[in-house]
């Protein structure tokens, strides 16, 4: 057995949030420090909460999911709000200096039905001013290529368990990408799941974003605030409320 709980963990050990060693973290990190009122969509087992409150972070944290494993890991820190939901069922209104979608969870809004109410719910908890910040890979860099079993990864879970991780593309529909997750130990799989991502150009995302009544603020094509460029593999948006 692989339960939700087993997943959620082991995400934790493929996916740890450090700002020392990733810049993409580090981008984060720095506007959640300087943020007084932090909302995390789609935070996932609350990393980047966590870390904030350990570094000192006072004011006002708030992350929501609709993964009930994921949260409950989260949950190990009262001093943060939780809310389990997707990111269209937010329903906070004017609350947040900066609300953040981190470690790509802005592709998993695959329909446009699904981003316009997510981004209409995001502009709504966003105080006048208050700024949105994610990222989304850049379909030119066709990251979907590079997943495959092929590059599969072994990991050790918190039990001690040793895990191969792959990959497999399933289909590429316009620009919906669905593929698998396949968890296995000594050969038995374990489990699998199975996902969608949308991979937006930026004209259409903003496009979104206009719709929304979010105006993008700066446009980076790395962690470092490169611009966006023919060879980016990241489009990095912060988008503001008027």
């Amino acid at each position: 057995m692989f339960s939700d709980a087993d997943a959620a963990a082991l995400y934790d050990r493929l996916n740890p949030w450090d700002p020392d060693l990733w810049p993409g973290d580090a981008f984060y990190d720095g506007l959640v420090a300087a943020a007084d009122s932090v909302l995390d969509v789609g935070c996932g087992t609350g990393q980047m909460l966590h870390r904030a409150r350990e570094r000192g972070h006072t004011g006002r944290l708030a992350g929501i999911d609709p993964d009930r494993a994921a949260l409950d890991r989260a949950r190990r820190r009262a001093d943060v709000e939780w809310v389990e939901g997707t990111a269209a069922q937010a329903a906070w209104h004017g609350e947040f200096e900066l609300a953040t979608m981190t470690g790509h969870a802005f592709q998993c809004l695959v329909t446009d039905q699904e981003l316009t109410a997510s981004l209409a719910a995001v502009r709504a908890a966003l105080r006048p001013g208050g700024r949105f910040v994610f990222e989304t890979r850049h379909p030119q860099a066709r990251a979907w290529e590079s997943w495959t079993p092929a590059n599969g990864s072994e990991v050790t879970d918190p039990t001690g368990r040793t895990l191969w991780v792959e990959h497999r593309i399933e289909s590429v529909t316009g620009d919906v990408v669905t593929f698998t997750e396949t968890t296995a130990e000594a050969g038995t799989v374990l489990r699998t799941d199975r996902s969608s991502l949308r991979f937006l150009a930026a004209a259409t995302l903003d496009t979104f974003l206009a719709a929304a009544g979010l105006v993008v603020e700066d446009r980076y094509g790395d962690w470092h605030r490169g611009p966006l460029t023919a060879d980016s593999r990241e489009i990095v948006t912060i988008a503001r409320r008027p």
